[in-house]
């Protein structure tokens, strides 16, 4: 085993640990104020098309998020096909459970990625240099290279780590969103 999926690895492991010590509360105000964030930067502000994930029960739950700016914002939810996400809209009458036991729309109308503005991105980790640590099956990092809609990496503040290894396939964010800080990384 080569010593970066080692010490990915070893991150999982302990972020893992930290997210099941979580009171229900602290998630939930969590979640208020990383999307609060989220809602004053230029980047929301400014995009009618965004791809966001349906949350599972370990990650930043994004769900009263979507139901406050439901109807106000164009939502996009990924359904894994094969090795790749498909993008398709978000209404919550069409979700279904999917791959991994993911909540994922359905129907056949995929949407091109060049159509999504803004892309808001789950991980285990992330660094000050808008590097993310996913869970290892690389369906995010092929997504993202195929759009140039603005890449915006949520968190709580101790998913952010000194420094996430990273693959030359990785790709960057362009703001990552914590509780207690936006981090706007140059390129």
């Amino acid at each position: 085993m080569n010593e970066k999926l080692l010490e990915k690895n070893e991150i999982r492991r302990k972020i893992k640990g930290l997210r099941l010590i979580m009171s229900d509360e602290s998630r939930l105000t969590a979640a208020e104020e990383v999307f609060d964030r989220l809602e004053k930067t230029a980047a929301f502000l400014l995009s009618d098309r965004i791809m966001m994930y349906h949350s599972l029960p370990d990650e930043l739950s994004t769900h009263a998020f979507l139901s406050k700016w439901q109807g106000k914002k164009k939502f996009y939810l990924p359904r894994v096909n094969g090795i790749d996400l498909e993008i398709l809209p978000y209404e919550e009458s069409r979700l279904e459970l999917g791959s991994f036991h993911i909540e994922e729309p359905t129907g056949n109308d995929i949407t091109d990625p060049s159509e999504i503005e803004l892309v808001v991105v789950p991980a285990v980790a992330y660094d000050r240099k808008g590097r993310r640590l996913g869970r290892g099956k690389g369906f995010y990092d092929r997504f993202l290279k195929s759009t140039k809609a603005t890449k915006i990496g949520v968190a709580y503040d101790f998913q952010l780590v000194e420094e996430v290894p990273s693959e030359p396939h990785d790709v960057a964010m362009d703001i990552v969103i914590t509780q207690s800080n936006t981090f706007i990384i140059s390129k």
